[in-house]
């Protein structure tokens, strides 16, 4: 129990939350909330940036580069939250002890009638919406893509890989981009798959190459890699880099995976992701230093208006 705790704990330290208002939005007789940075302008692009379990929307606006990204290049950043710390993905086995939403949940419909509100009161442009997410918040994202693609011009899912339960269930609109970025170190979502190294790690993950060459085949890309490129070593302290990997996919098919040579269960960032990084390293494993999440994400998404 306490090894738990110290895993809980980690977690949620892992993005401290900041005093930023937060707003609701009533889904089926449930009250919902979110953290929303608008800026003046209107229409703009639209980023959802879905938080990991334990965490809270305020999470990723206080431990990410998402506030300052969206503030610099002058689009709308929304940070829903789940319920009990956790998405209801299209998984539904979990890892020990950790909780999920409450039975019944609908986080599809929460998500997309918050994406609705947006474009209908002029503060998001319908061609320019996207989704992030990160772990619980990564498998997520990636729910939302098969079920409801006609909302997003764009995806990214963080430390996260597929499940057969999640797979069998996909069935996308239409093609959409997507960007992968998975470490190879990940005690919790392993990147060769199966089950991870920690005690609260679920069972029954896809490889990340299983992972890509779906996502490649429902865009009809060619399952080999494209290009791979080896990027700068720019923090060589944090014991990790990273590969990018391409597709070759149809324009505007384009799958990408960063591959985090050696990186945990973390989001790389140029600041630290938690409020003690040494502990979140030896329970996670190596936050990676060479790029930014959040700047690599929206350098991918603003290809695709």
């Amino acid at each position: 129990m306490r090894r738990w705790m110290q895993i809980g704990a980690c977690l949620a330290a892992l993005s401290v939350a900041s005093a930023a208002s937060a707003d609701t939005i009533d889904v089926n007789g449930v009250k919902r909330s979110y953290t929303a940075q608008l800026p003046a302008k209107k229409p703009v692009p639209l980023v959802v940036v879905l938080h990991g379990k334990t965490q809270r929307g305020a999470d990723m606006v206080a431990r990410t580069a998402w506030p300052q990204v969206a503030k610099r290049e002058g689009f709308a950043v929304v940070f829903p939250d789940g319920l009990n710390h956790a998405w209801a993905d299209a998984r539904t086995k979990a890892g020990p002890a950790l909780r999920g939403p409450p039975e019944g949940t609908d986080d599809i419909g929460f998500i997309a009638k918050l994406v609705e509100k947006l474009v209908a009161n002029g503060t998001a442009d319908p061609h320019r919406v996207y989704v992030a997410g990160i772990s619980n918040g990564g498998a997520m994202a990636m729910t939302l893509v098969c079920a409801r693609a006609d909302l997003f011009a764009a995806s990214a899912s963080v430390i996260m890989n597929l499940t057969d339960e999640a797979a069998v269930t996909c069935h996308p609109s239409r093609p959409l981009p997507i960007l992968l970025m998975n470490g190879t170190g990940d005690p919790l979502v392993p990147y060769e798959g199966g089950r991870g190294s920690s005690y609260f790690a679920a069972d029954g993950f896809w490889s990340t190459e299983e992972t890509l060459a779906f996502w490649r085949k429902l865009n009809g890309c060619e399952i080999d890699d494209g290009s791979v490129t080896e990027l700068p070593d720019k923090a060589p302290a944090d014991q990790s880099t990273v590969t990018r990997i391409t597709s070759r996919c149809p324009k505007g098919h384009d799958v990408l995976l960063y591959r985090i040579n050696h990186g945990g269960h973390r989001m790389p960032g140029f600041a630290p992701d938690a409020r003690f990084p040494r502990v979140a390293t030896g329970l996670l494993g190596p936050q990676n230093g060479d790029i930014d999440g959040a700047e690599t994400i929206w350098s991918f998404f603003s290809q695709f208006p």
